[in-house]
């Protein structure tokens, strides 16, 4: 939804991400003109029921209030899950006080631990962490996984003799035993491996830290914040951001599938001369900009 850093430059938006796993949607930072851009994209903003704000930079959440003010107009009734640090809370609630508003939904507020690694979100089929990162305020990333997944039917050598309850069982692991407790079918021999787990870590502002790269290791997509070039490093240093090339740097010692790019400067009118920073050290990168999407196979 958004690639910007500080300002909207150049028809970038200010940071913004919509994640999908498994029919489940989740927002990740909404930053200004967040709502529109969803709109923009043909997103389904009545099933995100989960949004993450990594601190409170105003370009990481200035986008919140009017999204919720959307719902609440759209007529929303299911409760909305907000993951952010100590204070959204309070900025929420003093807009719709002096607006003398009322959401029609309940709005459930989770406190993020600074500098804690720990796991914010947790079903059937994933968990999201939080990962501490290195910034002027307090901040943190997010890294989805998806958990285990059943092993899959071979439909070609199932038996037409099995119930539901077996076939369940099946798709967890365990082999089909007869009323004596003698294994009539072995698990390997009517099923399939089970799909790959997948797994997308977002790092939005943060200043160069190796710390990461144990919390992030071998997961299939990084996204990482990539605010300047190295020759800018001072400006990096100084606001506590990182280069291009200190993102690709990441990446590569945590062995990641792949590298996003993302946050930009304003100073920075084309944005090629960032990625081919980052490509001299990891090859396997890319831009997030606006209206991108990218899928990672299972």
């Amino acid at each position: 939804m958004g690639s910007s850093g500080a300002v909207p430059a150049y028809g970038r938006f200010p940071s913004a991400q919509l994640i999908e796993i498994q029919n489940k949607h989740f927002l990740v930072d909404c930053g200004e003109g967040t709502q529109m851009q969803l709109m923009q994209y043909d997103c389904p903003i009545h099933r995100i029921n989960h949004i993450f704000i990594s601190h409170l930079h105003g370009d990481h959440y200035l986008g919140l209030m009017g999204l919720l003010f959307t719902l609440h107009l759209n007529h929303r009734v299911n409760d909305l899950h907000l993951y952010s640090h100590h204070g959204l809370d309070e900025i929420i609630i003093a807009q719709l006080k002096y607006s003398n508003s009322a959401l029609r939904f309940k709005l459930i507020f989770h406190m993020l631990n600074p500098g804690v690694h720990e796991i914010l979100y947790e079903d059937n089929q994933l968990t999201v962490e939080g990962i501490p990162l290195r910034h002027k305020l307090d901040c943190t990333g997010f890294l989805f996984r998806e958990k285990q997944k059943p092993r899959r039917i071979d439909k070609d050598r199932l038996p037409q003799d099995l119930t539901l309850q077996q076939i369940a069982a099946l798709k967890t692991g365990a082999d089909v035993e007869d009323e004596s407790g003698k294994i009539r079918y072995k698990n390997t021999d009517l099923t399939l491996s089970p799909r790959k787990s997948r797994s997308y870590a977002y790092c939005s502002d943060t200043a160069f830290d190796e710390n990461l790269v144990n919390i992030i290791q071998h997961i299939d997509v990084l996204y990482h914040e990539a605010t300047f070039m190295e020759r800018e490093k001072d400006k990096a240093v100084e606001t506590l951001h990182s280069t291009a090339a200190e993102a690709a740097t990441i990446a590569k010692h945590a062995n990641v599938g792949k590298l996003l790019l993302g946050h930009f400067s304003a100073r920075y009118k084309e944005l090629e001369p960032l990625l081919d920073e980052a490509r001299v050290v990891f090859s396997n990168c890319y831009l997030a900009c606006e209206g991108n999407t990218f899928t990672i196979d299972e």
